[in-house]
């Protein structure tokens, strides 16, 4: 143990800490996510409900490191997935230091937004308001719907943000890294995300499945990285398996003389590669796996706990 004078100077206090984002489908949590740390780190559709897990944006602002849980929508499970799914967005609410609420500001206190505050005020950690989609709707409309949600829930803090266009996240991360608690950081500097790159990678195709097959194809299919291969030449050789539940839904993913297939391929490379920074050879296989949304093998690949009930 050695003893240090006034003179010698001590270090700046980190702060580190887990921020819990909670709000319904499709309020923007995927898209603040990746606001704030800078990098995609989660899938991000229009689609509602494509987040499944925990996965977690880190962020470090001056002396602090924030630990973003991008939560599942909340919303009225009806499948054994959805209930999975919904258990994890609370568990995460419970289990950070601060809740940022997110609503949208088209939708404002609908039922569903009505129904989580109603449920958060259970949750004893700090929670702020998040209204996000500002530039869509009347300023007017915004206070309202500040001071209506101020009136339910007790906020410590309001924040106006576009997590598209980036208005706003700024201060909403400045914020969020004075109000973490004090402590060591959590994880290196550099890392963005605790989501393994295969584990994203195998997100990329899935969002990428979204985006081209529309209404066509149910949420009940998934992608998993079988193999990640470094190259000689610097390139990636990756296999991942798309799985359905129906052979009807695989011809659906393959489309006619396997021009969907190719078009999600290509896609998911060239988005891969970007952020691995390497070139990348993705192959794709789909495979029909029945009933694969009652295998409690899944849920514990993707993050979830199987629900018994």
């Amino acid at each position: 143990m050695t003893e240090t004078s006034p003179g010698d100077s001590a270090p700046s206090a980190t702060r580190c800490g887990f921020v819990a984002l909670i709000g319904a489908p499709n309020v923007g949590k995927s898209t603040l996510v990746n606001a704030l740390v800078g990098s995609k780190v989660t899938i991000v559709s229009r689609k509602v409900q494509t987040t499944r897990a925990l996965i977690r944006g880190i962020v470090v602002e001056n002396n602090a490191q924030i630990i973003l849980v991008d939560t599942p929508g909340i919303f009225a499970p009806k499948r054994r997935l959805d209930r999975a799914m919904v258990s994890t967005a609370w568990s995460g609410a419970h289990d950070a230091d601060l809740v940022c609420v997110l609503l949208d500001a088209r939708q404002g206190l609908d039922a569903e937004a009505e129904a989580i505050l109603t449920r958060l005020a259970d949750v004893a950690h700090p929670k702020l308001l998040v209204i996000n989609k500002i530039d869509l709707v009347p300023r007017e409309k915004l206070l309202a719907l500040a001071k209506s949600a101020n009136e339910r829930l007790a906020f410590t803090q309001t924040f106006m943000i576009s997590a598209l266009s980036g208005d706003g996240v700024g201060d909403l991360r400045r914020t969020l890294a004075a109000m973490v608690p004090p402590g060591p950081f959590h994880y290196p500097e550099d890392q963005m995300s605790d989501a393994p790159i295969r584990q994203l990678a195998a997100e990329i195709t899935r969002e990428k499945i979204f985006q081209k097959l529309h209404q066509e194809l149910p949420y009940r299919s998934t992608v998993e990285t079988d193999s990640w291969t470094e190259r000689k030449d610097g390139s990636v050789r990756i296999e991942q398996t798309i799985f359905v539940e129906r052979e009807s839904q695989r011809k659906i993913v393959l489309g006619k003389a396997g021009a969907t297939i190719r078009s999600i391929g290509a896609d998911a490379r060239k988005e891969i590669a970007g952020i691995i920074e390497q070139p990348v050879h993705l192959f794709l296989f789909v495979k029909v796996r029945e009933n694969w949304g009652e295998d409690p093998d899944r849920y514990r690949e993707m993050g979830l706990e199987f629900p018994t009930e």
